[in-house]
């Protein structure tokens, strides 16, 4: 089986008010997010402001807004990137493993989320953006559609089903995974192994039933 090549989730928002072109704008752009998600952890999303995303990434306001025009906007591109590492890692373990059945699938997506949600800075906190918005990545999809899509096409490959079939079985499965996953987190910060086993569970039973073990 050839290798599975990671795409870039497409989007139609952008929260760049201009793409940095040198190499240390674009250091200072990732400096911005990689403050916004410190300060998200450390104070939450309500109380984050330009101010202090631009202090702790020791840059000036105004270079700030030359790339953003609000705090909303520096949390979208941190979310983005955070899909975009989160599809990456997910094409890229589905190669090494190669999995043969949908329960390495399963395990292998879900495994991904949790090490996110535990380890990657702000990503608690905000998840893929419903905390801000339900359509932070693109005004056009919910979040929730919009890494759907994305695992749509990484998966297609494996699966020889109709897209729509696929699209729609894994938009049941996500949803079912995220209510599970939130309670979960709820019960533990560092996510509930009971329930996380039993979200693996029912996911990997549901998607057997519609494309086989």
């Amino acid at each position: 089986m050839s290798d599975i090549q990671a795409a870039k989730p497409q989007t139609e928002t952008t929260p760049l008010r201009r793409q940095p072109v040198q190499q240390r704008s674009a250091k200072r752009v990732e400096q911005m997010l990689d403050a916004s998600a410190q300060l998200i952890d450390e104070l939450g999303y309500d109380a984050l402001t330009t101010t202090l995303i631009a202090k702790r990434a020791g840059v000036a306001v105004g270079s700030l807004y030359q790339f953003f025009p609000d705090k909303r906007a520096v949390v979208q591109a941190l979310t983005q990137r955070n899909l975009e590492r989160f599809v990456a890692s997910v094409s890229e373990t589905l190669n090494e493993l190669a999995p043969e059945h949908w329960w390495d699938v399963v395990d292998s997506i879900l495994d991904i989320y949790l090490d996110m949600h535990r380890e990657v800075p702000g990503f608690s906190k905000v998840h893929f953006g419903d905390v801000v918005d339900r359509q932070l990545l693109d005004e056009t999809r919910d979040n929730n559609a919009v890494i759907v899509d994305a695992l749509t096409d990484i998966l297609s490959a494996r699966i020889p089903s109709p897209l729509d079939d696929i699209r729609f079985a894994l938009t049941i499965a996500n949803e079912t995974a995220d209510a599970l996953l939130k309670l979960a987190f709820r019960r533990d910060p560092r996510g509930d192994e009971r329930i996380v086993a039993e979200a693996k569970s029912v996911v990997k039973g549901y998607l057997a039933s519609k494309f086989g073990a």
